[in-house]
């Protein structure tokens, strides 16, 4: 399956890397995100549990789309635990509303966010995750020092994109990331690549931590 329809056009180049930067999908796209093939394509079961999320954790899945993540890291933290989701589209908020009330999800909180900010409290995430978010990010600098700001010290910020390195995944050259390009972007805004994952289909999992300090 290739993912073209529901996709916006490209938002410029990264000043870094000099990446074509993807543009966002828009809600028109969240049966895309919930179809039946997902979990053989992609296997977001295998990537939150490769994640090592510890029960009480708080993790933010930053531009959650439909949910599809949130719920799966709402039962990786537990109910001690708490899970943001964030979105900067309201039909995307209500989606996830809607599938966190039907499974009475009392550890999850939504989060209306915007291009450059999260909505999230300073110093409140042990872990951010972007699921094939980042590339779309029209500022990603400005946005990375907003996510930053948000994690706990020792707290860690992954995202899970597309493998460029791999032809062959079927989905659009600029939905795509190779290792080069994030570590090179990412390390401009003051994180360290921690690890790659490799263990998904046709994505990598790619772990930072902040290596400045703050």
């Amino acid at each position: 399956m290739v993912l073209t329809a529901v996709l916006a056009s490209a938002q410029g180049t990264h000043p870094v890397s000099g990446r074509r930067i993807a543009g966002v999908m828009g809600h028109e796209g969240a049966a895309w995100l919930e179809r039946p093939e997902r979990e053989a394509e992609e296997a977001p079961r295998k990537a939150v549990a490769a994640l090592n999320i510890k029960a009480g954790e708080t993790v933010a899945d930053i531009g959650a789309g439909s949910g599809y993540y949130t719920v799966l890291l709402a039962d990786g933290v537990g109910p001690r635990g708490r899970v943001y989701a964030t979105d900067i589209q309201p039909e995307m908020l209500a989606l996830i509303r809607k599938k966190v009330e039907g499974r009475s999800l009392a550890n999850v909180e939504l989060m209306l966010g915007t291009e450059t900010t999260t909505g999230l409290p300073d110093g409140s995430v042990d872990l951010a995750l972007m699921v094939d978010v980042y590339h779309e990010l029209a500022q990603p600098q400005v946005f990375l020092q907003a996510v930053k700001r948000t994690l706990r010290q020792d707290g860690r910020l992954v995202l899970i994109e597309f493998r460029k390195e791999s032809p062959w995944v079927p989905i659009r050259e600029e939905h795509k990331m190779s290792v080069r390009e994030a570590r090179m972007e990412l390390e401009a805004e003051g994180f360290r690549l921690d690890r790659v994952v490799d263990v998904l289909p046709w994505q990598h999992i790619l772990v930072f931590t902040v290596s400045d300090g703050k």
